[in-house]
């Protein structure tokens, strides 16, 4: 499966890839236009992309995007949901449901961390929020993510990026 690296074309997609990482369970909880409406989901993609940004796109072979991995610098005014600094960049994985389970979200992740480190500025750790029963925490977990701290029925986990080298 080609992965290459997210663009300011890709931010429509990255939109509709925020609703699937929302709405992880397969049921439609929140609707785009809710999460364009609160500012701690749109800030994951608002103004896409800014300095710092990086991420990065999986296609089909055929050239169809089917899922994204992306990282940005949130304020600590403007925190997302898995804040932990305003020097750690916060993640956001998602796979369009019809590619779930087939291991590209591993793929993914593996290429944003190599991403993440390989950054002019090289970033030292990455921070997500998972909510529980989300089965993603298990890959984020066999990644080396460990548990930072717990919002309502979430937990914010945090990944030391390894050295590029």
């Amino acid at each position: 499966m080609p992965v290459r690296p997210a663009t300011a074309r890709d931010a429509d997609f990255l939109r509709s890839i925020l609703w699937e990482a929302y709405n992880w369970n397969g049921e439609h909880r929140f609707t785009a236009e809710e999460l364009a409406a609160d500012p701690r989901a749109a800030s994951y993609v608002d103004g896409w992309p800014r300095g710092g940004d990086f991420g990065v796109v999986a296609e089909t072979d055929a050239g169809e995007p089917i899922g994204a991995a992306w990282a940005r610098y949130l304020p600590e005014d403007r925190p997302g949901y898995g804040f932990v600094a305003a020097d750690v960049p916060e993640l956001t994985l998602g796979v369009l449901s019809a590619h779930r389970r087939l291991g590209h979200g591993r793929t993914l992740m593996e290429a944003l961390i190599r991403a993440a480190a390989e950054q002019p500025r090289p970033v030292a750790r990455l921070s997500l929020s998972v909510e529980d029963g989300n089965p993603a925490a298990y890959l984020y977990t066999s990644l080396g993510f460990v548990r930072a701290g717990r919002e309502g029925g979430s937990d914010t986990m945090v990944l030391r990026v390894p050295c590029r080298g």
